[in-house]
């Protein structure tokens, strides 16, 4: 078996893209059988950075699918004591099957470690990208909404890599509409609106960017947004918070989007990025986001471990019948 890698959503085809997504949300409806495709595997999981989410995902998640778990945290490695980084990932890929990794920010590192195909390597976040937040995510709309083509998705706030990987994901789908409203200074990186560019001009998507909130025209199917001061990250401005206040996701923008779900990748800042009622209230979809991740990173892991000729296994139409 040769194993995969996803260190970017580019990694991904349009096939795997949809794959992980069915699979994910089938998982997640409890349509699949109790199966134990990572049995005998070993899944290394390397946090550097604080993480909730997706340290707990991909650690039940592997342990549900049968695998087993070396946990490593930022004081564990040899790499402190000077080791390179090519010597350390020479290791884990003699004796990991799948390395889950959070670095430095920099994908260069992850890009390093996967020059074999021993072991597959996942990105757990770079500085750029949130490669598996965004499977989560599509994972999600795909159960609340029985599809993903057609979505119109407001996004309030910073430019970061959560927002990138969203953007990202839902360009490769047909008919997508996702509006970024983010502040001054912190929008999307120029590179990234590249990809996503040529993406949505692949397959029909709209993506937009505005640097205020005027002009709202609202049919939006769901508002997400993200925390405003993005994990393992500092901003130089003194003054940043001013620049972002305008950027508070409240209850007034369901005025003219009345039936849109709320989405937060979470952790939340209540009173910053979006109101507590928000947040806390009936159109939140926050926490079952959260729950997905788990779900998300199970299709991930099996995808990774799977030959490419069973992917078929899984379908759109799969992922449509795990709809809620």
């Amino acid at each position: 078996m040769t194993a995969r890698h996803l260190i970017s959503l580019d990694d991904l085809t349009d096939d795997d893209l949809h794959w992980i997504t069915a699979r994910g949300a089938s998982f997640s409806a409890g349509l699949i059988p109790q199966e134990r495709p990572l049995d005998s595997a070993v899944v290394g999981v390397y946090f550097r950075k604080t993480s909730t989410r997706t340290r707990t995902a991909f650690s039940a998640g592997a342990q549900r699918l049968g695998g087993q778990i070396v946990s490593f945290g930022p004081d564990d490695l040899q790499l402190n004591t000077g080791e390179t980084s090519e010597d350390t990932g020479e290791v884990f890929s003699r004796m990991l099957d799948v390395l889950v990794a959070r670095t430095s920010g920099d994908p260069a590192e992850l890009r390093g470690w996967a020059g074999q195909d021993r072991m597959a390597v996942v990105n757990a976040m770079s500085a750029d990208e949130h490669p598996t937040q965004a499977l989560a995510d599509l994972t999600t709309l795909l159960r609340q909404f029985g599809r993903i083509e057609g979505l119109r998705v407001l996004y309030v706030g910073e430019g970061n890599n959560t927002a990138a990987a969203l953007a990202l994901a839902l360009s490769r789908f047909p008919g997508t509409v996702l509006e970024l409203r983010t502040p001054p200074g912190y929008g999307l990186a120029p590179e990234v609106r590249e990809r996503v560019a040529a993406a949505a001009a692949r397959t029909g998507a709209r993506v937009t960017e505005l640097h205020h909130m005027d002009g709202q025209q609202g049919g939006f199917d769901a508002v997400y947004t993200s925390r405003w001061q993005t994990t393992g990250t500092s901003k130089p401005d003194p003054d940043w918070r001013e620049v972002f206040r305008p950027f508070t996701v409240t209850a007034g923008l369901w005025e003219h989007s009345p039936d849109a779900v709320f989405m937060h990748d979470l952790p939340a800042h209540r009173g910053e990025e979006v109101e507590p009622e928000v947040l806390d209230g009936p159109r939140s979809i926050a926490f079952d986001q959260a729950a997905n991740k788990m779900y998300s990173a199970m299709a991930v892991l099996e995808w990774c471990r799977r030959d490419a000729a069973d992917d078929d296994t899984v379908t759109g139409t799969a992922g449509k019948a795990a709809a809620r």
